[in-house]
């Protein structure tokens, strides 16, 4: 049996109905998940890749660097385990920061499909497990070895059957030994759902495989985005920025090149990799280079690799964007998340109407330890995002995350979650980078530390030292605070609090778009009456 070829209406239907079956997916793991992380913060995407490992699909409100990583985790799969090692009823399973998302925290797991007793594709996940054991993604780690349990590209079922020796080991590794288990059941469970609607919808249209449907989509897509590249003049847009860092400020540069409908992305010039957790894996660098590219040139098309084909990006190997093992990388946001604000820059000589300055990110979390009356350990991470930046068209966004939509924890979640109180949380006035269009406004937030035994406070905060940059004119964006008691406190080092002790958390505004005395009267006086201004 052959698939079909197909007319513009049904590949439409077709694919509309693979991607309902990511999001059916997702709605899944995201119900049926243990941890805040998944259910919360939204900290997970699921994908459907062909029998090549190629991405034909994802949830809707997929992270935007899983979408880019994890299909080369599902290529991995195949590269080291091989489709002969692999039958109906297996799942695979990976944590490997070079392999997979760019820290260990994220585990991903993937189910082969079969049909007809051949591999057509993959159902795929991505989840940021409560916790993965070692350091809890501190920034004092050297290693990756100390920061938590590492999988390698293996089996986590065989043929319906789990491997209970992975398992116990995880289980003893971590301090959230049934959060962790339950989500990645969590994540069976949504891959199970998404295979069978793949073969309900393949049943349906009488599909015999998914080569033709991944032909078609990968080619349209990869066309599409070829002709938007062509549409920007030939050139090497080149642009650079410095941040907190550690220890020392850290220097980025990018250079764009735009070669006829060919897109290379250079990040020669960048800061060397360094001997703390702040280190960016090369998948996680690409996956937030092509989103960028992607956001500013077709943002309305769905994802797939058809778009990754026609983007190439590059970063001399022992950069902190490109780093060699073993060093630690637990904390890689806080590098990769400037990544599409320092292509954006670049872009911006160019194409000013479809970038935006830079956000109040990358995301700042407390991950938050301890051992509970009963003598139980656990941990809890805590989001809490900054504004981002304003575009040529709009202001931007408050309290929101970007690059990565994460979202913020509620606070009756994390009074309900951990020995932590809520006494304050607002939004920052005036921290905003003014502009034209104004950039977006971070939050504070005052926090009680009620345990009765002492809690281990972990910080991932940037923009403390050189804000949120503003474009074509823009001002910067306010910087962020974080203060213990009253004074501000060192977020690169680990932290022990105790019962009465206080947290204040302010996250950086986003930057502003354009000379700010070009913003129509109307809009000044609403900002000064929300007390915006």
């Amino acid at each position: 049996m052959s698939s079909p070829a197909f007319d513009a209406v049904t590949l439409e239907v077709i694919w509309r109905r693979m991607i309902s079956a990511a999001d059916e997916a997702g709605k899944t793991l995201q119900r049926t998940s243990f941890s805040t992380l998944v259910n919360e913060s939204n900290d997970f995407a699921c994908v459907l890749t062909d029998a090549r490992g190629q991405s034909l699909v994802q949830n809707t409100d997929s992270i935007p660097s899983f979408i880019g990583s994890l299909p080369i985790t599902v290529k991995h799969f195949l590269e080291v385990i091989g489709v002969d090692d692999m039958a109906p009823g297996d799942f695979l399973v990976c944590n490997d920061p070079w392999v997979a998302t760019g820290h260990l925290n994220d585990i991903t797991i993937a189910k082969p499909i079969f049909r007809g007793g051949r591999l057509i594709g993959f159902a795929a996940s991505t989840a940021h497990a409560p916790d993965i054991g070692g350091k809890v993604r501190s920034v004092v780690a050297r290693e990756v070895f100390e920061e938590g349990f590492h999988i390698p590209a293996m089996h986590l079922m065989r043929r319906g059957e789990p491997d209970a020796t992975l398992f116990k080991l995880l289980r003893a590794a971590v301090r959230t030994p049934d959060q962790t288990e339950g989500d990645i059941w969590a994540q069976v469970t949504g891959l199970n759902l998404m295979e069978s609607r793949v073969h309900e919808l393949m049943d349906e249209y009488g599909l015999a495989n998914l080569d033709a449907f991944a032909a078609e989509i990968h080619g349209r897509c990869e066309t599409a985005m070829r002709k938007a590249i062509a549409g920007v003049p030939d050139g090497r847009y080149e642009h650079g920025l410095t941040t907190d860092g550690v220890g020392h400020p850290f220097t980025f540069k990018v250079t764009v090149t735009i070669d006829g409908d060919r897109c290379i992305i250079d990040y020669t010039g960048t800061e060397a990799q360094v001997g703390r957790a702040i280190n960016c894996c090369m998948t996680y660098t690409f996956a937030m280079s092509a989103y960028a590219m992607k956001a500013a040139l077709l943002p309305d098309l769905p994802n797939n690799e058809g778009i990754f084909h026609t983007i190439e990006v590059t970063a001399p190997e022992g950069t902190i964007v490109n780093p060699r093992r073993p060093v630690a990388v637990g904390g890689r946001m806080a590098t990769g998340h400037y990544l599409p604000p320092l292509i954006f820059g670049a872009l911006a000589q160019v194409l000013p109407d479809k970038v935006m300055a830079a956000a109040g990110s990358p995301l700042w979390s407390i991950i938050q330890t301890g051992v509970d009356a009963a003598g139980r350990t656990y941990a809890n991470t805590l989001f809490f995002n900054g504004g981002t930046g304003a575009t040529a068209k709009v202001d931007g966004q408050n309290c929101f995350s970007w690059p990565s939509n994460i979202s913020n924890v509620p606070i009756e979640l994390v009074e309900r979650n951990t020995p932590l109180f809520v006494g304050m949380k607002r939004l920052r006035d005036g921290s905003g980078g003014p502009g034209r269009r104004r950039g977006g406004l971070g939050q504070e937030i005052e926090i009680t530390v009620e345990s009765e035994t002492a809690v281990g406070i972990i910080f991932m905060a940037e923009r403390l030292t050189y804000p949120a940059q503003g474009l074509n004119g823009g001002e910067p964006g306010a910087l962020g605070e974080v203060l213990i008691d009253g004074r501000p406190t060192d977020v690169r080092a680990d932290h022990v609090l105790t019962k009465g002790q206080t947290i204040t958390l302010r996250t950086p505004g986003g930057g502003g778009f354009e000379d700010p005395t070009g913003r129509e009267v109307d809009l000044h006086d609403a900002d000064r009456r929300a007390g915006y201004a």
